[in-house]
Order: C-alpha cells, then sequence, then structure tokens
C-alpha cells in the first residue's frame, strides 16, 4: 500500500502576467486545495517558492516560484528538508492531451514532453511520484503549443476546468487516506457533460 500525501506541489509560473494561463492550472489546484485547508502561503526562499502548511492533514503545499522549466530546485528543496519521500508527493500540472474538464490520477510514467514534470523527475532522481493531471486540451498543432499554453482558456474551457478542479478537490480526501484506488477511480472516471445554458 503507497503512503498518503505529504507535499502538494502545483506547477505554474510566478507573476501576474502568467496567473490565469491554461500553464498555471496546477497552481489553482493548490491553491484551492490551500483555501479549503485553510493553509496559508508564504515566501520561503530556501524553497524557491511559495509554502504553506495544512497542520491538521501534515500535508506542505508548495508553488515553485522557479518558473515551470526549474520546477525541481524547488520541490527537491523541500522534500529534502522535510525528509519526503517522491512516493508522498503529488505534483498537480495542466496535461494538453486531456480535454478540459477532465482529470487523471497516476503514479509514476514519463514527462510526456513537460518541462515541469522533467525537471521534477531530474532533481528527485525518479518518476515515481504522484500526478494530478488537469486538461487543458491541445491546440491541435504542435507548434502552437508554447502560445496555447501561455495563453488563458476561454470562458467555456474555464468553466470546465473549474468543474474539474472542484472534482479533484472532492477526491482528495481519498489521496489523504491513503485510499488510492478510489481516489484513482474517481480521478479518471469521465465527468457529467456540463449543462451550458
Amino acid at each position: 500500500m503507497r503512503p498518503p500525501p505529504r507535499l502538494l506541489v502545483g506547477l505554474g509560473n510566478p507573476g501576474a502576467e502568467y496567473a490565469e494561463t491554461r500553464h498555471n492550472a496546477g497552481f489553482w489546484f493548490c491553491e484551492r486545495l490551500a483555501g479549503h485547508l485553510d493553509a496559508a502561503f508564504a515566501r520561503e526562499a530556501r524553497f524557491h517558492g511559495l509554502v504553506g502548511h495544512a497542520r491538521a492533514s501534515r500535508l506542505w503545499l508548495l508553488l515553485p516560484q522557479t518558473y515551470m522549466n526549474r520546477s525541481g530546485l524547488a520541490v527537491a528543496a523541500l522534500a529534502r528538508f522535510h525528509r519526503i519521500e517522491p512516493a508522498e508527493i503529488v505534483v498537480a500540472h495542466d496535461e494538453l492531451d486531456i480535454p478540459p474538464g477532465e482529470l487523471r490520477l497516476k503514479f509514476g510514467g514519463g514527462a510526456g514532453g513537460h518541462n515541469g514534470l522533467k525537471d521534477i523527475s531530474a532533481h528527485l532522481g525518479t518518476q515515481d511520484y504522484w500526478r494530478l493531471r488537469i486538461g487543458i486540451g491541445h491546440p491541435g498543432d504542435r507548434n502552437e503549443v508554447v502560445n496555447y499554453v501561455l495563453k488563458p482558456p476561454r470562458r467555456e474551457e474555464r468553466a470546465d476546468i473549474d468543474q474539474a478542479l472542484a472534482r479533484a478537490l472532492a477526491l482528495w480526501p481519498l489521496a489523504h487516506k491513503g485510499d488510492w484506488n478510489a481516489a484513482v477511480q474517481r480521478a479518471n472516471t469521465k465527468p457529467v457533460p456540463r449543462e451550458t445554458s
């Protein structure tokens, strides 16, 4: 049985100009969970990021402030200091290969071209950590990917993503208990289509 999470990392880019962009979907979830757990973020230079601690659930929350492709620096620094094993880490990140509104929760695997995951795996020396993949959809053209992830989602896409974040929040207690099978099943179940007026 795999241990419950002790660190949730939200991936994104720091700064107001990136706050609403698709690449910051991991930040969005981490901030929501922090609000839900009443954990305030504070800047911690030694961990290269904004750090929160939910004492009741013994969970650290981290928003790296290093830009996406250097996220591993922050993750490794905090994990080493608090003696957190890779298997106790969940990384929430945007996922091009999943439509907006869908989630996937998985343990291990490759980076799938995601620079944040690549850097985290390099710094931890392993790919054996959890990923909460938040669907943002694909622009359909590989050459448009950078432009796409650094722009805000369209209004209806953002509504779908917000719905997925709410589902991720609802399944978090399962992960917190270490009931990963149930959490994975809940995350990977396709959502009921959102009603549009």
